[in-house]
């Protein structure tokens, strides 16, 4: 099983990639495969709304988006992290999320989706409701930890000193692992749950 891991932020090996790195040594004990993509530093432009991939399947610039999306199509998981600015998350990231998740046309049903944020101070919570919301409108389970999936730092290796954050990050690698063994079980013996035709209903006509 695999899980991809995507970075959005513009710092390397800084405090996101330390609570990242927890979860991936998690996710080696427990077997999974993993791959971590820094996407913070690159430049990536903004969904267009073109509506080009629509009957392609793919986004109209090919960049980097377009190859995280043959990744996340192979992969069992996929692990969202930013740092937090001014309560949301990292405008790149934010960008090549929208373009990800509304270009590609594979079924995302149960793949199993977890956000993780960083911050000095606040902000945590909105954010990471933030990016929860590309799993939800997708039919993506999302994984839980003991706590909201957050780590505290500023300067660079202070994550490394939130040892509840760290704690927490580790939980929620256990927790994504099993939840994704149990999925695979599931559609082994029952296969997706039926899928019925989008119904789209607009407010205003």
């Amino acid at each position: 099983m695999k899980v991809l891991i995507i970075n959005g932020s513009p710092r390397v090996n800084g405090n996101t990639s330390t609570a990242l790195k927890e979860m991936v040594r998690v996710f080696n004990e427990e077997g999974i495969e993993t791959e971590v993509i820094q996407i913070g530093n690159r430049v990536i432009r903004g969904c267009i709304a073109c509506g080009t991939c629509h009957g392609t399947g793919r986004c109209v610039f090919d960049d980097e988006v377009n190859e995280i999306a043959v990744k996340f199509e192979e992969a069992d998981g996929l692990v969202v992290a930013s740092p937090v600015y001014y309560a949301s998350a990292n405008a790149t990231l934010i960008a090549c999320l929208d373009r990800l998740f509304f270009s590609s046309s594979f079924d995302k049903r149960m793949k199993v989706g977890a956000s993780v944020v960083v911050a000095r101070r606040g902000g945590c919570s909105a954010t990471f409701d933030e990016l929860n919301k590309y799993f939800t409108i997708s039919g993506m389970p999302v994984v839980s930890s003991q706590y909201w999936n957050c780590v505290h730092g500023l300067d660079k290796g202070e994550a490394s000193e939130d040892l509840e954050g760290l704690q927490t990050m580790r939980t929620l690698a256990r927790n994504m692992t099993f939840l994704m063994k149990s999925i695979k079980l599931g559609r082994e013996e029952f296969g997706l749950p039926p899928a019925e035709a989008f119904t789209p209903t607009n407010f205003i006509r």
